[in-house]
């Protein structure tokens, strides 16, 4: 088969996050079972043009919002008069509108992990995020009647609010590249208590709520220690940072900045529990991730994280999302013993069945049916 694949960032972009590694996944498995792969996508500065990367190709057309334009130009010229069987149209805040203007004769499909709604009026200055929470719920009426895939029952959820039909979406799995650990037993923690924040500092993450809660619960249980790892965004990361410094407890917090995946996943694999505090995900791989790693985690209760944390069974989810109540779970967590380890090894045992084969077959067996 020929695919086509809009998005507007590819595995490379230095913005691409955990959605970017699903579809490099799921395409370069596509790629490697003889199928002809296109990614259409936005450029970025020192990025090639074309390149070829394990099978797929990739085509970088215009920047952040005129690469919408200049994809649909790009297809026009190069395939409207090509043999193509599959249009997938990858929403990521901006839908492409395929539908409205591919060959009758293509199959297209919508690629949602999380609707953004209330991460335009985070992430965005004014006008802008004010004109993108308004018109999310126009463009998602009127590609209603596509067929659908997502990643999570939260975002399929919110994808029938809009009146897209429950038979078109398809729930796929999600997968993670990181080797989880052999033996729980071996698995050694650091030696203080330890909590792990992972992943960009940005608005939408509400990393300072972590803060807060660490600053809380380290009242309680004095050792405890913060580790934060992950890349500063805008003028949000400078606020995150100040706020480190002015915390009382900032000799035991430490920021990595960006780390490698060796370091990340040492830091999994010593830290007692992941932090997540984000306003809304579409899974959150770093939970899995961490997971693996024989780390459990403690998150808000919202989309995306409420699919990948199984309240009581592989970590807790908050029933109120202030720093307040993050920290007494946090502490309540790590004062029992007996509930940590359960948790841990049921989150561990977990993740070894969240995979990118299981996620391209589920992929897969959608478009073929």
């Amino acid at each position: 088969m020929r695919i086509i694949w809009f998005t507007w960032k590819d595995i490379f972009h230095p913005c691409a996050g955990g959605a970017e590694v699903v579809t490099h996944e799921i395409t370069k498995r596509l790629a490697k079972n003889g199928h002809d792969v296109v990614i259409i996508t936005s450029q970025y500065d020192g990025c090639k043009h074309g390149d070829v990367i394990d099978g797929v190709n990739i085509v970088r057309v215009g920047g952040r919002f005129i690469v919408y334009w200049k994809a649909y130009r790009y297809y026009k010229k190069h395939f409207k008069q090509k043999d193509v069987d599959i249009v997938i149209d990858e929403i990521n805040t901006l839908p492409f509108f395929t539908s409205f203007y591919i060959n009758k004769r293509e199959r297209n499909y919508i690629f949602i992990h999380q609707l953004c709604r209330e991460i335009w009026l985070y992430q965005m200055r004014f006008p802008l995020n004010i004109v993108g929470y308004c018109i999310e719920p126009m463009y998602l009426w009127l590609l209603r009647y596509n067929n659908t895939i997502t990643v999570s029952k939260s975002t399929k959820r919110d994808l029938k609010k809009y009146g897209f039909r429950s038979k078109n979406i398809s729930i796929i799995s999600e997968g993670i590249n990181i080797n989880g650990i052999i033996n729980l037993e071996q698995n050694i923690k650091y030696d203080k208590p330890t909590l792990l924040s992972l992943g960009s500092i940005r608005r939408m993450k509400q990393v300072h709520h972590q803060l807060r809660a660490f600053e809380i619960a380290k009242k309680h249980i004095p050792q405890l220690q913060f580790k934060i790892a992950g890349g500063l965004e805008d003028k949000y990361g400078q606020y995150f940072l100040n706020k480190i410094k002015e915390s009382p407890f900032r000799e035991d917090i430490e920021y990595f900045g960006k780390v490698t995946d060796a370091q990340k996943k040492e830091l999994m694999q010593k830290s007692h529990i992941l932090v997540v505090t984000s306003l809304k995900e579409g899974w959150c791989l770093v939970v899995t991730e961490a997971n693996s790693q024989g780390t459990p985690a403690v998150v808000y209760d919202v989309d995306g994280l409420r699919d990948s944390v199984r309240h009581n069974k592989t970590g807790i989810v908050c029933d109120d999302n202030t720093p307040e109540n993050l920290a007494s779970n946090v502490v309540l967590l790590l004062r029992n013993k007996h509930k940590y380890d359960r948790l841990r090894n049921s989150a561990w045992q977990w993740s070894k069945q969240i995979t990118f084969d299981k996620c391209y077959d589920d992929f897969k067996n959608y478009i073929d049916a």
